[in-house]
């Protein structure tokens, strides 16, 4: 489709993709630790598990609600203005969850900000970056270029989990668990501060207007409908295992440590950031669907195994494997989301497939924390795996002959 903007290039020295890097790993630095922590802190304060699960799924449906207006609104307005917002919005978030700990507020706060529990990126910042990387990249380039991004924050994600065990390292100078993880969020609210100072960098480049687009879709709507529907499906089954619910199996299955669940989640998001440049070379070798279905089908076993395995070191191995081959898919899907739609459609397709993924996923935590009461805990984790194997084999049946336009 389109290639590079030479024209953003030339106000300054650096490329605007390289400023979303950075700011990508800043991003996901803050929720590496706050994906860990959330659950930590909230039983620290003497919630149940499935009020746990309710504040995950709070964040959840209000990070839909947020990327379904940003993807409007996409179309509209220029990407960097609204970058900011969203980064203003992270602020406010830090500062809250530093100076509240009454239940309802932090429901509220999980609702409206920008608290992501998942250790995937899923958030109000996703459709902006993806338009602004795509229009700056050429066919050829743009996984390699989503697997550059995704790379950033995974291995910023992987730094940000283990410095969740920064409470515990605090403890011997008299510093508490709970007042810990709240300087932790003061953290997580300066990384939002210096987070927008990054993206005020990105030139300014209002949306440009195309006659067939007409309201935020246009020609790609079906493809598009069709793409959400089963990304929908593949995010139900994810928000079973998401990153905060799969520590409080841990916590409360093996009595994992917070300093061992944080090395645990760093080797995690490491194994996983090295899994996109692979990513990229796979999909420049059997296509971005195939490297999506036959990545995600091992990993999905992996998960079922791991709720069945007897001791802690097998299921830590089990969720390594599965981690290193989990979100390969992730530069591949936003690859070719953006491929096979018009530039114009760009923000809106990335989110109208992130909503409904992120509202499907926000129905499943409550679900898995009720399910973590029950006499065997693994129940949310065998859910995940089969129904994400059923989704590799639909996307498989309905996508695999339409080709993004490096394949054609």
């Amino acid at each position: 489709m389109d290639q590079a903007g030479p024209s953003l290039r030339s106000i300054h020295g650096f490329q605007p993709a390289t400023y979303l890097f950075a700011a990508r790993a800043l991003r996901d630095f803050g929720d590496g630790f706050v994906a860990v922590l959330l659950p930590a802190y909230l039983i620290a304060l003497g919630f149940t598990p499935l009020q746990v699960g309710v504040i995950a799924t709070a964040a959840l449906v209000g990070s839909s609600l947020l990327t379904l207006g940003v993807g409007l609104a996409g179309a509209r307005y220029d990407h960097r203005q609204l970058l900011l917002a969203a980064a203003g919005l992270m602020v406010a978030t830090g500062v809250a969850y530093a100076l509240v700990h009454d239940y309802a507020v932090l429901l509220i706060v999980a609702l409206a900000g920008t608290i992501n529990p998942s250790s995937g990126s899923v958030s109000v910042f996703v459709p902006l970056e993806h338009a602004v990387l795509a229009r700056e990249v050429g066919d050829r380039e743009r996984t390699r270029a989503f697997a550059r991004y995704s790379l950033c924050g995974a291995l910023a994600g992987a730094v940000g989990a283990l410095a969740a065990a920064t409470p515990d390292l605090l403890a011997p100078l008299g510093v508490d668990r709970i007042a810990g993880i709240k300087w932790m969020f003061v953290g997580y609210a300066l990384l939002g501060l210096v987070g927008g100072t990054i993206y005020a960098q990105i030139p300014p480049r209002p949306p440009e207007p195309d006659a067939s687009v007409t309201g935020a879709l246009g020609p790609s709507r079906p493809t598009v409908y069709k793409l959400a529907v089963l990304f929908s499906l593949d995010s139900f089954a994810g928000g079973f295992v998401i990153q905060s619910l799969l520590a409080l199996w841990l916590f409360e299955t093996f009595d994992l440590s917070l300093a061992t669940a944080s090395l645990f989640f760093f080797w995690s998001s490491v194994f996983t950031a090295f899994s996109f440049p692979v990513a990229a070379w796979l999909s420049s070798r059997i296509g971005l669907i195939n490297t999506m279905v036959f990545t995600h089908i091992p990993s999905s076993v992996c998960l079922i195994l791991a709720a069945f395995a007897p001791t802690l070191p097998i299921v830590l191995g089990l969720l390594l494997v599965r981690s290193a081959l989990a979100q390969m898919d992730v530069p591949a899907r936003s690859s070719y989301v953006m491929a096979v739609v018009t530039p114009a459609e760009r923000a809106a397709a990335a989110s109208f497939t992130s909503v409904p993924r992120s509202l499907a996923s926000a129905a499943s935590p409550a679900l898995a924390g009720a399910l973590f009461s029950a006499q065997f805990r693994g129940w949310p984790l065998i859910i995940c795996g089969v129904l994400k194997i059923v989704y590799d084999l639909l996307l498989l049946f309905q996508f695999r002959h339409v080709k993004p336009p490096e394949e054609s």
